[in-house]
This record gives structure tokens, C-alpha cells and sequence, in this order.
């Protein structure tokens, strides 16, 4: 499921006809070259000369089978809901496709940012994204997303559901399940699966939307951490990528947050709180930091089977 493979170098020493053919009408292309690193994919710049003899970059991102049509299917429509709600804060997606020389292998499309090696800057990048989560409020008033996304491999729960308490319910449910089938069943973790769902889960997330308290479905990117974001050189704001979109609690986006092996910590979390208040009850909020982060880290142990230090923290 979370397996790691090396995708083949082939399919970004060429640009593909299927990929060229979503190039702006007139592109030169004049190199492709790998950028960038990834478990799962093969990622490239394709570099072009435009009709009017400016310059201009694109990112592609290749990946094979199903897994790999659902990673890049689920990545453009998340990448296009935010890009659609705040398209200063991510790259602009162009498309996704099969590739014409070998229609088991997929492809994804964007716009080339140019991006800094430095983290965004807590303020700016925190106050983008309570933007975001204001402006975008689910199209049908439920949680999930129209589409299946992917955390790197791992399909998560995207079924559309009216409650946050039972869309959560779902979600970590199904995460555990695939954290086993990635890990292999362990006494401990199959108890700690229980207690969360019977105990944790409706004393944390029930209060929400009871006793007078209501919280909306928003658009959060999923998973993002220092891999997942930096500073547009030709802006100087943050950008966001490699999205895996649901609509949420908005507080789930703050997840990744909290482990300590990232350099994207609590000063983020503080900051974002400036721009979009706790949810209340607010003495609830970091137990349910720590139960969004229990499942960010069980999707992460599930990525890298035998490796037991997600499972462990």
C-alpha cells in the first residue's frame, strides 16, 4: 500500500505528445529536466519557449497504475479548488492526463513556481491560509471532496457526510485499517483504535455541533509541512503544493503542526489562531491538535511499511 518504488526514468527524458498537447497553444519546448525528489512519482521542469518568445516553465509530475491515475486525478482537483479559492496561495494546475506513449503511466501539470529553500513567513503564510479556509466553504454544506484523494499512496475517506464527528469517525477508522494492513496488527495499536473511536472521537469532536456550537465544512489542503511549502521568489508570499484536499474542520489543516521532527511548529499554529478564531469549546483545541495529528501520524506510518517510528511516537 505505502510502498516506495522508483518510478522509470524514462518517462521525464521526453516530454510526452499527450502532455505537450496541454502546453499553451504555441510552446517551444526546449528542454525537460528532473527537479525536485519523490517517493512516488517522477517529477520534471519543462522548460519553453512561449509563441511571443518569453520563456516559461511548466512542473510535471508521472506516476504509474491506478494508484498513480487516482494520486495525479485526486492532486489536479484539489490543486484547482484551492487555486480557484486563493490562486496567489498554490501553483496554477494545468491538467491531468494518460501519457499517449504508455497509457498505463499519468500525469499531472502545473504551473513552474520558483520557490526559496526557507520556510513561508509564519504571518503572512498563516493569515493566506485562514483566507482560504474563510472563503471556502463546501458546496453542499458536508464534509469530504467530489473526488478520491490520495496521501501519498493511501486513498483517504472522502465520502460526502453531514456530521464532522461521523466524517472523522470514518476517516480515522479507515486509516487505522490501512495503517494494519501496511504494519501488521499489534495488541496495542488495535486498543488504541477502540478507545479512539468509542472514547476520544465523541468526547473531542461531539461538542462541536452540540449545545448550541456549529462548525462549516472548509477546504484545507491536507498535509502540509516544510515539504509542502515555501516562498514564490517572484511574489515573496507562501505557496502551497501537493495538495490532498477534503473539506473539514478547519483545524485538522494544523495537524502536521505539532510533531516535532517538523520545522513548521506551534508558532504557526498561535499565528493562525490571530486569523480564525478556536472553534469553541476552545479548551478542547489541543486535545483535538493531538487527535488530528494521531491520525496525520498513522497515515504516515502506513507510507513506509517496516518502518515503525510513526507507529511508536
Amino acid at each position: 500500500m505505502g510502498t516506495t518504488f522508483d518510478p522509470e526514468p524514462v518517462w521525464i527524458q521526453t516530454v510526452d505528445d499527450n502532455v505537450a498537447a496541454k502546453l499553451p497553444h504555441g510552446s517551444h519546448i526546449k528542454a525537460i529536466l528532473p527537479y525536485g525528489a519523490s517517493y512516488w512519482t517522477r517529477t520534471a521542469e519543462i522548460q519553453t519557449e512561449q509563441a511571443n518568445g518569453t520563456p516559461q516553465s511548466f512542473f510535471l509530475k508521472v506516476t504509474p497504475n491506478a494508484i498513480g491515475r487516482a494520486m495525479v486525478s485526486g492532486e489536479y482537483q484539489s490543486m484547482k479548488a484551492l487555486h480557484d479559492t486563493l490562486p496567489e496561495l498554490t501553483p496554477e494546475p494545468i491538467a491531468w492526463g494518460t501519457f499517449a506513449q504508455d497509457e498505463n503511466v499519468y500525469f499531472f501539470l502545473c504551473e513552474f513556481v520558483d520557490m526559496t529553500d526557507d520556510l513561508p513567513d509564519v504571518e503572512a503564510s498563516t493569515r493566506m491560509l485562514a483566507e482560504l479556509h474563510l472563503k471556502s466553504a463546501s458546496p453542499n454544506g458536508q464534509y469530504g471532496f467530489h473526488v478520491p484523494t490520495l496521501q501519498g499512496r493511501v486513498p483517504q475517506y472522502t465520502e460526502w457526510t453531514k456530521s464532522w464527528e461521523d466524517f472523522f469517525t470514518q476517516s480515522i477508522k479507515l486509516v487505522f485499517e490501512n495503517e494494519e494492513i501496511s504494519q501488521g496488527p499489534d495488541k496495542e495499536v488495535q486498543q488504541l483504535c477502540r478507545e479512539t473511536l468509542s472514547k476520544v472521537v465523541p468526547r473531542l469532536l461531539r461538542p462541536l455541533e452540540t449545545g448550541g456550537r456549529h462548525i462549516q465544512p472548509r477546504l484545507i489542503h491536507g498535509n502540509i509541512w516544510d515539504g509542502n511549502t515555501s516562498t514564490n521568489v517572484a511574489t515573496n508570499l507562501p505557496v502551497i503544493y501537493d495538495a490532498t484536499c477534503i473539506y473539514a474542520h478547519n483545524e485538522m489543516e494544523l495537524a502536521p503542526w505539532r510533531p516535532v521532527r517538523h520545522r513548521m511548529g506551534k508558532q504557526y499554529v498561535r499565528a493562525y489562531f490571530r486569523h480564525f478564531p478556536i472553534s469553541p469549546p476552545e479548551e478542547d483545541q489541543d486535545d483535538r491538535n493531538a487527535l488530528y495529528c494521531l491520525r496525520f501520524d498513522m497515515v504516515s506510518s502506513t507510507l513506509y511499511p517496516g518502518n515503525l517510528r510513526y507507529r511508536k511516537m
